[in-house]
């Protein structure tokens, strides 16, 4: 056998917490200092306060000269970290900031106060909210508890009970008992396993994997995600700032910024097209083993080889969080008639479709507006098919191989067009999209797919002269959404009918976008009543328009529910092409089936 890596060491809460203080524990960088949410916080005091284990801590011995590593909390510390936490760190820092009433870092990067409530008249631990904060039998922070002596708390808490009513002798003693308890806290105990100072930054990185691997708690990402902490912590950091900057507006007008409200995208998501672009790579499964220095064919692992992948990678990943790069991409989602991360069904299609215009733009040359164009074509067959759901890497990664060996850039060019041309058939178009279209899913591809078609023909919603591209726009939105989906056939007048069930009322093909107010006007009135009024205020050529726009039947407000579906779902699905057809070549498909007949 091996020689032991570790040993076992006892602490009590109060010792971790006093070497924390000291700064002898820090954080290594393997992990970020993000902290639980306050509900499991709470969860975890309760536990240690009825006596349960809470599981054991794992420590990296380093000594005190590394400079691998970030304290807990905010403020300078006396010495360096000697034991750095490899797994227990969210346990660990949630403690510290109750304990302590210390900021640390949310997952949003911002620093909060975990502030938590209790009540000693029943041993509960409570997230504050207002009803604990006007409730006398609570403690409103324990932090502000704790960092007093028990003596003046209980007489201040029986005092603030008195003044609403006497506690019964009961009441006194289980509330005493309970804050005396509370004060035994930093006496729980903890059991530590301290890997030794011979383990190297690759062995702890290897141990921290083989730890959270089990129950899959990690996915392959989030290995290669450790693996960069260790050896190029510089590079993840990149992606962690990046993937904030695209949800947090900039600091000032004018400035460069990733912000926008459509593709806001997880380090992870950033991780794999980084991956992509330098190893060619929609599995993420042996990427894990090539940055750790592993020939894939030999199976030995070298510093050299690692270090060349990691340069790979960083080749890579410069691309990626290339700001032109970002907001040219975000103008092709957007060319593809998607203007709201609502009504993208996939995120994985607009990370594959990111690698594609990479790939595209840095590798064959392609010229800027063919690229852009044949990636929002592809974009679109891609959400509308929902070509990467399910096997999601399985699909990137033949569609990765079907690219042309060579950097030619028609061959590129051809090769997207195919591949989009062999999965949007004339029989996918007329019998396929329909039949997709028979369902109440308000998430369905092919409902969003019909919305990007109306923003790419310029439509205008139903009933107005607003743009549907205007009014998805999500500046467009405040606490009411500017566009409504409006039941066509509104519920209530369904159920006089008794057509009930949102399987049956909810189908996709009873639905069209009209703003706000005009849906609430609707209301519930039958099709036949309101429609005539909503059909004066326009000409009859734009009442035309407006119908195809809307795949709306000839007399539709006349016609029986189910045969009123049926004969709209070949019109959505002709919209939908109409849209595919524009973004492809600039002119609609031809005539649409007749408004006129119901399909039987």
């Amino acid at each position: 056998m091996s020689e032991m890596l570790f040993k076992k060491t006892d602490y009590t809460l109060q010792g971790l917490l006093t070497d924390i203080d000291i700064g002898r524990i820090g954080l290594p960088d393997i992990q970020r200092p993000f902290v639980w949410t306050n509900a499991k916080v709470r969860d975890l005091l309760d536990s240690m306060y009825r006596g349960y284990p809470v599981g054991y801590l794992l420590f990296w011995e380093t000594g005190a000269t590394s400079d691998r590593s970030r304290t807990i909390g905010a403020g300078g510390k006396q010495k360096a970290p000697s034991l750095l936490i490899v797994d227990g760190q969210q346990r660990l820092t949630s403690l510290y900031a109750v304990m302590r009433g210390i900021p640390v870092l949310r997952d949003n990067f911002q620093h909060e106060t975990v502030r938590i409530a209790f009540n000693p008249m029943d041993g509960k631990f409570e997230v504050p909210d207002a009803t604990t904060d006007r409730t006398p039998e609570f403690l409103p922070d324990i932090s502000a508890v704790l960092a007093k002596d028990s003596f003046s708390v209980i007489t201040s808490y029986l005092s603030r009970i008195e003044v609403t009513r006497v506690p019964t002798d009961d009441e006194r003693d289980r509330a005493i008992k309970a804050i005396t308890r509370l004060f035994e806290l930093p006496g729980y105990p903890f059991v530590a396993l301290e890997l030794s100072s011979i383990a190297t930054e690759e062995q702890v990185a290897d141990v921290f994997v083989r730890i959270n691997s089990e129950g899959k708690k990690l996915n392959q990402s989030d290995f290669i995600l450790t693996l960069m902490s260790v050896f190029w912590d510089e590079g993840r950091t990149a992606l962690e700032e990046f993937s904030i900057e695209t949800r947090r507006p900039p600091s000032s007008l004018g400035a460069a910024s990733g912000y926008n409200q459509i593709f806001q995208p997880e380090p992870d998501s950033l991780l794999r097209v980084g991956v992509g672009l330098a190893f060619r790579r929609g599995r993420l499964q042996h990427t894990y083993s090539l940055l750790r220095g592993k020939d894939l064919q030999t199976g030995q692992f070298s510093q050299q080889q690692r270090e060349q992948q990691f340069e790979r990678l960083r080749t890579a990943q410069a691309r990626v969080l290339d700001p032109t790069h970002w907001a040219d991409y975000l103008n092709v989602v957007r060319a593809a008639g998607y203007r709201n991360a609502r009504y993208v069904s996939s995120e994985m299609a607009l990370v594959f479709g990111y690698q594609f215009y990479l790939i595209g733009r840095t590798e064959y040359g392609v010229p800027p507006h063919a690229l852009k164009q044949a990636v929002a074509r592809w974009l679109f067959m891609s959400l509308l098919t929902g070509r990467y759901t399910g096997a999601t890497e399985t699909q990137f990664e033949k569609d990765l191989a079907l690219l042309p060996a060579s950097g030619d850039a028609d061959a590129f060019l051809r090769t997207l067009a195919e591949v989009g041309d062999s999965e949007l058939t004339a029989d996918y178009w007329d019998k396929t999209l329909s039949m997709e279209l028979a369902t109440s899913s308000g998430r369905s591809p092919s409902l969003f797919a019909y919305y990007a078609a109306l923003v790419l023909c310029d439509a205008r919603a139903l009933f107005s002269k607003g743009r549907v591209a205007d009014l998805l726009d999500p500046p467009a939105s405040g606490k009411k959404k500017a566009l409504e989906r409006h039941h066509l056939y509104p519920k209530r007048y369904l159920n006089t009918l008794k057509i009930e069930g949102v399987r049956e009322t909810n189908q996709i093909a009873n639905f069209a976008l009209v703003e706000w107010d005009d849906n609430i006007a609707i209301s519930n009135i039958a099709p036949k009543d309101y429609w005539p009024r909503y059909a004066s205020r326009f000409s009859a050529s734009e009442l035309e328009t407006m119908m195809r726009w809307h795949a709306l039947p000839a007399d539709w407000w006349h016609m029986n529910y189910s045969d009123f579906l049926r004969a709209r779902r070949p019109l959505i699905a002709h919209v939908i092409r109409d849209g595919f057809s524009l973004l492809a070549t600039g002119v609609q498909a031809e005539k649409a089936p007749s408004m006129a007949v119901v399909p039987k």
